[in-house]
């Protein structure tokens, strides 16, 4: 039976390694700031989310905030607007989404239906819509007369969707957490 012997490893075996992880790490050290320096900067991070209190927002009665540099509004709808956000035949939409898909549950598990928030931008040329105007006292875009109703959804003019919704949720009863 013939006998294999492998080649012992050499001194200039170990250099070749060790200058080929040297080289690696100096790689990895060098090109990491330039990665690093795409990372989002603390004011843009900022920016990301908005914490907002809601307890002094009256019935019938909405604020507009700031998120992103785009216009949010949070509406405290009345029974009235529910109900006409809630008789809708989602059928006759353009863009056809119920009411209760627009809104989100709140801290005690229900659907939040008394609150509305949209990011306030017209999805026809990007105006910012007018709120308690138009046919269905919801948002009215005088630009080029898109008509949104209670829930923020496109029912006449141009624009082709509905007001968007961002990302929130209720942080208690008092606040929400945009972003």
């Amino acid at each position: 039976m013939a006998e294999i012997h492998a080649a012992e490893p050499t001194r200039r075996d170990f250099l070749y390694v060790a200058t080929g992880a040297f080289a690696a790490v100096g790689a990895a050290a060098a090109v990491w700031p330039l990665i690093d320096q795409m990372n989002p900067d603390a004011s843009v991070l900022a920016l990301a989310s908005i914490e907002v209190d809601i307890s002094k927002i009256p019935v019938g009665q909405e604020i507009t905030i700031k998120w992103r540099g785009k216009p949010v509004f949070i509406r405290h709808r009345s029974e009235d607007e529910i109900k006409a956000a809630e008789s809708v035949d989602v059928a006759e939409l353009r863009d056809p989404q119920t009411d209760d898909v627009r809104l989100v549950k709140g801290p005690n598990g229900q659907l939040e239906k008394q609150w509305l928030v949209l990011i306030g931008i017209c999805t026809h040329l990007g105006c910012v819509p007018l709120a308690y105007k138009g046919e269905f006292n919801g948002y009215f875009c005088p630009c080029h007369g898109s008509v949104y109703d209670t829930s923020g959804r496109i029912r006449k003019g141009p624009a082709p969707l509905n007001l968007e919704v961002p990302p929130y949720k209720f942080v208690s009863d008092s606040k929400i957490l945009i972003g």
